[in-house]
């Protein structure tokens, strides 16, 4: 809802598979990836993403209750651009968006 308030076109998915199966369809420039997901992890439909066809120039931004440096690096290995450790102060997400978008 956030994000619609800001003024984006937003689609949601609430586990992994459905994430991948929207995706394409969708084309987003941006997504807002979980690493907890049900089903697999976001390291997973991260590095699927990144694969798809049309999609991996897509900027993927973790929201995540891993916040270690472990963490972190593991999730730019998966090829997410960004790592956000919940919870996240939601006066960030413009500066976010802007910068990824950029």
């Amino acid at each position: 809802m956030l994000l619609q308030v800001f003024g984006h076109e937003v689609d949601v998915a609430f586990d992994g598979a459905a994430a991948l199966k929207r995706a394409p369809a969708f084309k987003p420039d941006l997504v807002f990836l979980d690493i907890g997901l049900p089903g697999m992890t976001g390291y997973e439909v991260a590095r699927r993403l990144r694969k798809e066809t049309g999609l991996a120039h897509i900027k993927i931004i973790a929201l995540s209750g891993y916040g270690t440096e472990s963490d972190q690096q593991r999730s730019k290995e998966a090829g997410f651009d960004r790592h956000l450790v919940k919870p996240i102060d939601p006066n960030v997400i413009p500066d976010v968006i802007a910068t990824a978008l950029g």
